[in-house]
């Protein structure tokens, strides 16, 4: 095993004199090219081109002397030390920050950054970096070949944002660029780069000043507390299925978190996708009453949540939604409940008013592949200052959990 384990952030500027000195001790060094071409490497060490940090660690593991990883900026914030440090390699770490490309990147653009998310975008699950920057008014993605500018704006289609593109950040090639997100897709954009993804409606911390805890936007310290809220919380009377117990069992069983895009088809006041946002995930509200959309746009704005509503009727202007990881479906029918099924979320809830309604709709899920669980919700408004019954409703709640295939 190695003696010594250095890592060694590197942004750009001069290397520190303790980050000179662990190279300087260096019998191995690890790195991209360009940090191996560092004059302050040790002409007689041993090098490695860092591809596969795994591989590289267990390289290092075998060596018999001082070892130094180089990476660009924090190599603490997503970088190569969480690998480094996994239990099997064994080795002991010492760390040289530098600077990250967050960081960088927000400086370039002379913002603050505390309430930003971040995330990191790989071609293999871009979708969740999408629906983060849907979500959020102020995103960083650090991007991966394949995962670039280009392919989050495309990916974002109709949701309009801006982006900060910065590339080679630390370099004397470092590009800064400001642009539309419908413009994005027509450049050809140089690895590596940061994206900051910025726009829609101001909300939650942003629009306080000074926030308390990084990255968080939404369930702000102003906003209402908890989840299922009264109709009151939403402008008035809610529609037909939008009860407070009927949506807080929907949003229960749909679970949104972040990353997630959900589907609400039938959205109503909004009341469902508004919630649905403040637990951080991305949302398209569906409905064909225009004036159903305008109260879904109204509300979310006054929730400080970011939804993209859409005017048309389902299942027909489904087809050009981008996928959704959970549905929560309004009304339509079980024409909306088997096109829903044929794209596959995760999990699909819907209602009825009747027996046979529901068996209907159960029927559409088991169709298209989702395990069905069903049940008979009964709720009791009381008037408290006399305690009578005030209202009473009964619903069949359906849930549908996608099978997996074989």
């Amino acid at each position: 095993m190695a003696d010594r384990v250095t890592v060694i952030g590197w942004d750009g500027s001069p290397l520190t004199a303790a980050a000179r000195s662990a190279l300087g001790a260096a019998t191995l060094v690890a790195g991209a090219a360009h940090h191996l071409a560092l004059p302050e490497v040790p002409a007689n060490a041993e090098r490695i081109r860092l591809g596969s940090v795994t591989l590289a660690a267990r390289r290092i593991a075998q060596h018999r002397g001082t070892a130094v990883v180089l990476a660009d900026g924090d190599p603490g914030f997503f970088g190569v030390v969480r690998t480094l440090r996994a239990p099997e390699h064994g080795l002991e770490v010492e760390v040289v920050p530098a600077v990250s490309s967050v960081a960088a990147a927000f400086a370039r653009a002379g913002m603050p950054w505390d309430d930003a998310q971040i995330v990191v975008a790989h071609s293999r699950d871009l979708r969740r970096a999408v629906n983060v920057c849907r979500a959020h008014t102020k995103v960083a993605v650090l991007t991966s070949p394949g995962a670039g500018p280009a392919e989050l704006a495309l990916l974002l289609g109709g949701v309009h944002r801006t982006f900060v593109i910065c590339e080679d950040l630390g370099t004397d090639r470092e590009r800064v660029t400001v642009l539309t997100s419908d413009k994005v897709a027509d450049h050809v954009w140089r690895d590596p780069n940061v994206v900051i993804v910025i726009g829609g409606s101001p909300g939650g911390a942003a629009a306080q000043g000074t926030g308390w805890i990084a990255g968080r936007e939404v369930g702000h310290p102003t906003g209402p507390r908890g989840w299922g809220l009264p109709a009151r919380a939403y402008g008035g009377a809610l529609g037909e299925g939008e009860s407070v117990q009927l949506r807080t069992a929907q949003l229960a069983r749909l679970g949104p978190q972040v990353g997630d895009l959900v589907w609400d088809i039938g959205a109503g006041s909004g009341a469902a996708a508004v919630e649905a946002a403040r637990f951080g995930a991305a949302v398209i509200a569906v409905d064909a009453d225009a004036d159903a959309c305008g109260r879904t746009t109204a509300v979310a704005r006054r929730h400080g949540v970011q939804l993209q509503v859409v005017h048309g009727r389902a299942p027909q202007i489904l087809e050009d939604l981008p996928e959704p990881d959970v549905v929560r479906i309004g009304g339509g029918g079980a024409a909306v409940v088997t096109a829903c099924a044929a794209r596959r979320p995760e999990r699909i809830v819907t209602h009825a008013a009747t027996r046979d309604e529901a068996e209907s709709l159960g029927r559409a899920l088991a169709d298209g592949g989702y395990e069905v669980e069903c049940a008979l919700l009964q709720s009791v408004d009381l008037d408290t200052s006399v305690w009578v019954e005030r209202e009473r409703s009964v619903v069949f709640l359906l849930s549908g959990y996608r099978v997996p295939h074989p």
